[in-house]
């Protein structure tokens, strides 16, 4: 489980996150939405205590983040390139990270094989280095990265950013693969895919939380109305 408890972040006296209260169950697939300086990468930083809250604190199985590092052993994230050692291949980096967690080479193909169809023939077998690769291509070496360690929690930042509708489609179909298995939070602009593989969604608008959904049929158009005013 992970609760935000009177969490607060500001920059220079201007707060740009204020979540008095928020709580996110194991198991859950967890959808934040907003407009662009909504506050939802700041939420991510502050779970994955990349940035420090001016206020209140952040909880991952009761550990709170900023005072210990016990969580990063459960938890994988990919919020953006800069997650990436992009002067390796994409094979490199797999190796890498898998040795991280104790995996030789043997143990980081046998991982990678069901994601050769998510890799498209595009990442593996070739000498590019990442930062040679496209945006997507990027994205998709990142999230494949971010379950090495095989996480509990997964943190996804715009995951569906940059990726061809095929990718698009495949990657839904594995958020929804491992929904029994993790609880996985994603923010997402793409209102149609977050609600296709979400069971909550919670829209943030100038760092507060105004809507907190439990997904159904409605809840796509509820989303496109509300952001249409």
């Amino acid at each position: 489980m992970i609760e935000l408890k009177n969490i607060k972040k500001a920059y220079e006296g201007n707060v740009v996150l204020d979540i008095p209260s928020l709580v996110i169950p194991d198991g859950e697939n967890f959808g934040l939405v907003g407009n662009n300086g909504a506050g939802k990468t700041t939420m991510f930083s502050l779970l994955l205590d990349l940035i420090s809250a001016s206020k209140g604190q952040v909880l991952s199985k009761g550990i709170n983040v900023a005072k210990s590092e016990d969580w990063k052993t459960y938890t994988g994230s990919f919020l953006d390139e800069g997650f990436l050692l992009d002067f390796l291949t994409p094979g490199e980096f797999f190796t890498f990270t898998g040795k991280l967690y104790g995996m030789n080479q043997s143990d980081v193909d046998e991982f990678l094989l069901p994601y050769h169809e998510f890799f498209n023939d595009e990442i593996l077998g070739n000498k590019k280095y990442i930062r040679d690769l496209s945006k997507g291509n990027q994205k998709k070496v990142g999230i494949i990265g971010a379950l090495l360690g095989k996480p509990d929690i997964l943190v996804l930042d715009e995951p569906f950013a940059n990726l061809d509708p095929t990718s698009q489609i495949r990657l839904k179909n594995l958020i929804n693969q491992l929904k029994d298995e993790k609880t996985i939070l994603i923010s997402s602009h793409d209102l149609n895919h977050v609600t296709e593989v979400c069971n909550r969604i919670v829209v943030v608008e100038k760092g507060m939380i105004v809507k907190d959904i439990e997904t159904s049929e409605a809840t796509l158009k509820e989303l496109e109305e509300y952001f249409a005013v």
